[in-house]
């Protein structure tokens, strides 16, 4: 016989999943979230934020499609150009899972493929320096 491995004895008040809080520590918006800031009127808004000093580039400089801020306009217009930029732009061509959608998937309706929307890069003014 061998010795029999004894688990969760002493425990020191350590956090047991300590991964799932590295995980969660960096998350950014979901593709939906993002999606419903690019409404027209939630767009001014968050490209036209008020200075606030405890935000990177004091709340000036955003991607919208990536909910970022960047420290000046040359950071973020390098950004622009990066393949992580790219990518998300590639994954909000798609339209946003819906109820509707899953019901139909459920087979509670006719199928309808997905619906492209054509994303752009956000305009830059030169002047928010």
């Amino acid at each position: 016989m061998g010795k029999s491995k004894q688990v969760g004895n002493h425990k020191s008040g350590k956090k047991k999943h300590i991964a799932k809080t590295w995980k969660t520590k960096r998350r950014t918006k979901d593709l939906d979230q993002i999606h419903a800031d690019m409404i027209p009127g939630n767009a001014a808004k968050l490209l036209k934020q008020e200075v606030d000093y405890d935000v990177t580039g004091s709340a000036q400089h955003y991607c919208l499609h990536c909910a970022r801020y960047f420290v000046d306009l040359k950071t973020m217009k390098e950004h622009f150009k990066t393949k992580v930029h790219k990518k998300r732009l590639k994954k909000l061509r798609e339209e946003p899972y819906t109820q509707a959608e899953a019901e139909r998937a459920a087979g509670m309706g006719s199928y309808i493929p997905h619906k492209t929307i054509e994303v752009h890069t956000q305009q830059v003014e030169e002047n928010m320096d």
